[in-house]
């Protein structure tokens, strides 16, 4: 499959924003009845509540680059019966209410039992929206059974731990810039390497599986003459088409190889020295998370490239 980057750009952005929204979420869920806890973290939930809805926001609008006519986007969210891709667009619409109604109670509502309910209920449903938004997405691609390496199981699983890494790791930096020093802050890197070393395990058995994964059909099954062995020697067309420029990509294996390689680095690599240098040396916690935030969004970017890239859509038999 064409690795298109506004695709790209959507899923990294709006992964890292509905994983930022569901880790507050679930913080203020938590937290909403410690009333001795809350305002002090009031600004933290602010910042994290903005970002969060910046990123999902400017994700979903890249997506639009990638449509022939934009204007037109708002008809994807009729099909919500049968579409995956209507039901992200729906749960996209509704993540931003809680998300928005948290942010007015924050700002505006006096502390106090009805306050707490409430913060509880909008953490609640920002968790739930913004994990079921990211799982929609991953669907839309799950989906599809002329790509089999997308039908695999973990493509869901690894879009959900992808929005939760980066989402946490955005989370921790705002917590190293906004809130008082607590420690060596090694904690915080710490859990980064061992959520990231989760997903990369995922993310190589999933790039195992669809290596040795057999094609589904033959080019004799695509013209008709199953059992067969059969090459082609002309084009079915003499110019380019939506098929030939979407469907047919190809990948060199080493630099696939080398792809997956700098996004383990970036992955891995990038919070397991920054835990190696908290824990060593009296840094300034937020620069170092933020640098591996800005590492892991890298990661994630170069998986997603690689996830269109290797993509292997059953028409190219034909074509």
């Amino acid at each position: 499959m064409h690795p298109a980057l506004s695709v790209i750009f959507f899923t990294t952005l709006s992964g890292a924003g509905y994983g930022l929204l569901a880790w507050l979420g679930l913080s203020v869920l938590l937290l909403h009845a410690r009333a001795d806890v809350m305002p002090a973290l009031s600004s933290l939930q602010l910042w994290a509540l903005l970002l969060g809805l910046v990123l999902s926001t400017a994700g979903l609008l890249s997506s639009l680059a990638h449509l022939g006519r934009p204007l037109r986007a708002w008809r994807a969210i009729s099909q919500w019966r049968t579409s995956w891709l209507s039901r992200e667009g729906l749960l996209a619409l509704a993540t931003p209410l809680p998300a928005l109604a948290l942010g007015l109670m924050l700002l505006w509502v006096e502390p106090g039992p009805g306050r707490a309910i409430g913060l509880g209920l909008c953490g609640l449903l920002l968790t739930g929206l913004a994990l079921a938004t990211v799982a929609c997405t991953a669907m839309i691609y799950a989906s599809l059974p002329p790509i089999p390496a997308w039908r695999h199981p973990l493509v869901v699983p690894v879009y959900l731990l992808f929005a939760l890494l980066t989402g946490l790791a955005l989370l921790f930096w705002l917590m190293a810039l906004l809130l008082p020093p607590a420690g060596t802050g090694a904690a915080m890197p710490a859990t980064l390497a061992v959520l990231g070393a989760l997903l990369l395990a995922c993310k190589w058995l999933y790039w195992r599986e669809i290596d040795r994964q057999a094609p589904p059909a033959t080019r004799g099954d695509a013209v008709g003459l199953p059992g067969r062995s059969v090459s082609v020697f002309e084009r079915p067309h003499t110019e380019a088409s939506f098929v030939t420029r979407e469907m047919a990509f190809a990948v060199a294996r080493r630099h696939a190889l080398r792809l997956r390689w700098l996004a383990s680095a970036l992955l891995l690599a990038a919070p397991a020295a920054a835990w190696a240098v908290a824990t060593a040396l009296p840094v300034p916690v937020a620069p170092l998370l933020g640098t591996v935030a800005a590492a892991l969004l890298a990661a994630a970017f170069v998986e997603r490239w690689l996830f269109f890239a290797e993509a292997r859509h059953v028409v190219t038999l034909y074509y």
